[in-house]
């Protein structure tokens, strides 16, 4: 990683209260590194830049974790090459972490970014989250679940709620979000959660807006 990419990780993680240590430093670099080699074969993600990645994946994975308490047991919902996830996990090593994605390839990036990295205690699924069999194996065990990739957020609250403990938390990582504009879902669609609140963030260094909307599974 350049010099002034690492600087850029180090300052952004700090300005979201996470000083990181040298190992986990290098553990992004790796995971900077596997990234882009896998990238010229698969399609994991569109950002060719470091700068790119450590700002709009990197730093964007961990502005989640004031969200996340330190040793609760996540669900990381169409994790693609491993964020937030993989991230939130390596600055948060005792976070439980299951990722899952419909797609191989990057289910396959994440198996081998987890034995680079010695990660324990987390694990990546090939499945869709509707399957049945994922259910039976993973339902009620999460304190939290979240996401980068639903668009809907009416489906993602579906989908989260059978994997949620009762006073677990969806955490669902949007773009700019006006407070007016948020579905209240638990009360329109009787699904089971109360809407806790919208934290609008900007994402380090640059204006690009992000906005985090947490659910309560009552």
């Amino acid at each position: 990683m350049e010099e002034e990419n690492r600087t850029l990780l180090v300052e952004g993680a700090k300005s979201l209260g996470i000083p990181l240590e040298e190992r986990e430093i290098e553990a992004f670099d790796l995971y900077l590194e596997e990234l882009f080699k896998w990238n010229q074969k698969i399609n994991l993600t569109a950002i060719r830049t470091e700068r790119g990645v450590v700002s709009k994946h990197f730093l964007d994975s961990l502005s989640v974790c004031p969200y996340v308490p330190p040793a609760s047991a996540m669900l990381d919902l169409g994790s693609g090459a491993g964020f937030p996830g993989i991230p939130l996990k390596i600055v948060q090593p005792l976070l439980g972490v299951t990722l899952i994605d419909s797609v191989r390839k990057k289910v396959d990036f994440q198996r081998h970014i987890i034995r680079k990295l010695g990660l324990k205690g987390i694990e990546a699924i090939h499945a869709r989250v509707q399957e049945k069999a994922v259910l039976r194996h993973l339902e009620g065990q999460f304190d939290v679940v979240l996401s980068r990739a639903f668009s809907d957020l009416r489906t993602l609250l579906i989908l989260s709620a059978p994997f949620l403990k009762k006073g677990g938390i969806v955490v669902a990582m949007k773009g700019r979000v006006k407070r007016e504009e948020i579905p209240l879902l638990s009360e329109k669609d009787q699904t089971p959660y109360r809407f806790q609140k919208a934290v609008p963030l900007s994402l380090f260094p640059s204006s690009t807006q992000r906005t985090l909307l947490l659910f309560e599974r009552e």
